[in-house]
């Protein structure tokens, strides 16, 4: 249990990403919130190639007030499936197709690997990581350098679900990416929550705030309404408002009580066809029919995401990124 003082101190944390518009949104949060030390980040192809995540991911940090976070460069594709982005929503440039400057600095000497553990190993307090994206990195991490989960509290990663798929109808696009790395990182041996697409898809913030956002004169701020515009949900309303996606994560360290959790057994469906990359999530109150005949498996528990305070999150979010905005 954490000493008052420990809880009165920055919680340090590296993000693992895809950068992507929500993993935009997810770094100017973690910049600019007190209760965070964000110590490093590293990139992984995703949402777009490697070169342009660890380009976008600079340029975010320049724009929000915070350019000497290390940043390196990670995987350039998953452990076994070829790289697929989602360039279909995050556009050509992972970005928006914003037209967003190129950095002024390069990223750090080391790869995302080394910086991960170099990072992990010399933080005074435990480090929490916060993976929004496939998962390639932290499982070589892990298989690499093993005894980087001593000093680790937590891993909270945005990825899975319980319900309903996104890259297909049962798999989320992360955990899709690179289910093995995935299925790795739920046997890491440390607190896991699963941040999924059954509470990822909830938090939208309004339209109001979204524009008032993007006419603050500060750029970090006015980029957080630039991005959150780009993600405005699928629906027909007439003021849609943007989601936080990744953010949301983020907001999960900052203020966990916002979130209700189950500890649930998760597994990772890695066997070819409709369902791999689904996270398999065993909500029964009771063994089932398959434990009693072919006897029971070892699977990891994790706290899993059911449900979030919206209204929380979004106040969170908003306070946060306007907190040095004009």
């Amino acid at each position: 249990m954490r000493t008052v003082s420990e809880q009165q101190q920055p919680i340090p944390v590296i993000i693992d990403c895809d950068t992507g518009i929500d993993d935009a949104l997810a770094l100017l949060l973690a910049v600019r919130h007190p209760r965070l030390d964000l110590r490093a980040v590293t990139c992984v192809a995703g949402n777009t190639d490697v070169a342009g995540v660890v380009r976008n991911t600079l340029t975010v940090l320049e724009r929000a007030g915070a350019p000497d976070v290390p940043v390196a460069r990670g995987a350039e594709r998953p452990l076994i499936e070829g790289v697929r982005t989602a360039r279909h929503v995050h556009g050509a440039d992972g970005m928006g197709d914003l037209g967003l400057p190129a950095p002024t600095r390069a990223p750090a000497d080391v790869d995302a690997v080394t910086l991960l553990r170099r990072e992990i190993l010399a933080s005074p307090r435990p480090v929490t990581l916060i993976p929004t994206a496939p998962l390639t990195n932290i499982a070589l991490l892990l298989r690499t350098h093993p005894e980087v989960t001593g000093n680790i509290e937590r891993i909270v990663f945005m990825g899975g679900a319980v319900a309903t798929g996104n890259a297909t109808p049962v798999a989320e696009f992360n955990v899709w990416h690179d289910p093995e790395a995935a299925a790795i990182l739920l046997t890491a041996g440390v607190p896991i929550t699963m941040y999924g697409l059954d509470v990822f898809e909830r938090v939208i913030v309004p339209g109001t705030d979204v524009r008032r956002l993007r006419a603050s004169a500060e750029p970090g701020t006015r980029l957080a309404g630039e991005l959150l515009a780009h993600r405005g949900p699928a629906t027909d309303a007439a003021d849609p408002g943007g989601g936080l996606g990744d953010a949301g994560a983020v907001c999960a360290v900052i203020d966990p009580a916002g979130l209700t959790t189950h500890r649930l057994p998760v597994e990772v469906s890695l066997a070819p066809g409709p369902s791999r990359g689904q996270t398999l999530v065993d909500r029964r109150l009771r063994v089932g029919e398959s434990e009693l005949h072919d006897g029971m498996r070892e699977q990891p528990l994790v706290d899993v995401a059911l449900d979030v305070d919206v209204t929380r999150y979004v106040e969170l979010y908003l306070g946060t990124v306007e907190r040095t905005g004009a």
